[in-house]
């Protein structure tokens, strides 16, 4: 081992080297996991919101088949919420509304941040 090496070993007559205790420096909490009060400095990261309609599953000789005022039949029903997407993890379900001539959603359910949570892991 070279000088200036905190874990010092002996090494014995027989070349064998035995291990002697090292000590590490105490931990401050600059890499502590953020908490409530410091959780500013993520606010502006952006993120994607998806609203999902339904979906369904089809061959590809039927997707072949499509063109200009084809149908395709989802698997939600008419009146049903929609489902609000973020980063493909559900966050809510709303209604379809019309705001200054774009379409909306208007809240219905929101899940739960505990439920959001166990979502990410």
């Amino acid at each position: 081992m070279g000088n200036g090496d905190s874990t010092a070993q002996t090494g014995s007559p027989n070349g064998e080297v035995s291990p002697q205790p090292t000590s590490f420096p105490p931990v401050d909490n600059q890499g502590a996991v953020p908490t409530n009060k410091n959780i500013e400095f993520v606010l502006d990261i952006p993120l994607q919101v998806t609203v999902q309609i339904g979906s369904t599953r089809m061959l590809i000789r039927e997707l072949l088949q499509l063109g200009q005022g084809s149908v395709i039949e989802l698997n939600k029903l008419a009146g049903e919420p929609m489902e609000v997407l973020v980063n493909n993890k559900l966050v809510a379900r709303g209604e379809v509304v019309v705001v200054n001539e774009k379409f909306g959603i208007r809240l219905t359910d929101v899940v739960s941040p505990n439920q959001r949570i166990q979502q990410l892991g």
